[in-house]
């Protein structure tokens, strides 16, 4: 399989892991033409939107983009575009999956389990300025750990309509 689509599945499982752990719903759709790898659901939620969903762009690297307290990666403009867009449905958010370099080393079993030895953290881009160029270098915040937690979090304030 090519590094690019170990990279994907990965990532999906990572993320996947993170929606069981907290109990949430996931769905994948059959074609990414929208900049959405993957779509979260909540259940039953004390907002005004009950079952609020929020959808996200995977993106995955083994680069150090660290600088201070964010990491910068190179997004394509479409991603860019699509992610920044205020009319749509739902909340979208980027997520960056930094791995090791080596495969090898993305996760290590262990006599109890499993490490993965990754960090995904995540971003809004909502209603940021259009760009010309074709790749935009965009800034996620060290502090936005994509968890279990900040996924319920992220939830909840789609369901309260507001924005992080």
């Amino acid at each position: 399989m090519h590094i690019t689509a170990r990279k994907e599945q990965f990532n999906r499982a990572y993320v996947g892991a993170l929606a069981a752990q907290a109990g949430i719903n996931s769905a994948t759709p059959s074609v990414d033409n929208d900049s959405v790898d993957i779509a979260f659901f909540g259940r039953d939620f004390g907002g005004l939107i009950r079952d609020p969903q929020i959808s996200f762009q995977l993106k995955c690297t083994h680069l150090l983009l660290r600088v201070g307290g964010v990491i910068r990666f190179p997004l394509k403009r479409k991603n860019y575009d699509d992610l920044r867009d205020v009319r749509v449905g739902c909340p979208r958010y980027l997520a960056l999956l930094e791995v090791p370099e080596s495969c090898d080393d993305w996760s290590q079993h262990i006599d109890d389990g499993m490490l993965l030895r990754s960090g995904c953290y995540w971003a809004s881009l909502k209603g940021l300025p259009a760009v010309e160029q074709e790749t935009i270098t965009v800034s996620l915040p060290l502090s936005n750990r994509l968890t279990g937690t900040s996924l319920t979090y992220l939830l909840s304030l789609a369901s309260d309509l507001r924005d992080p």
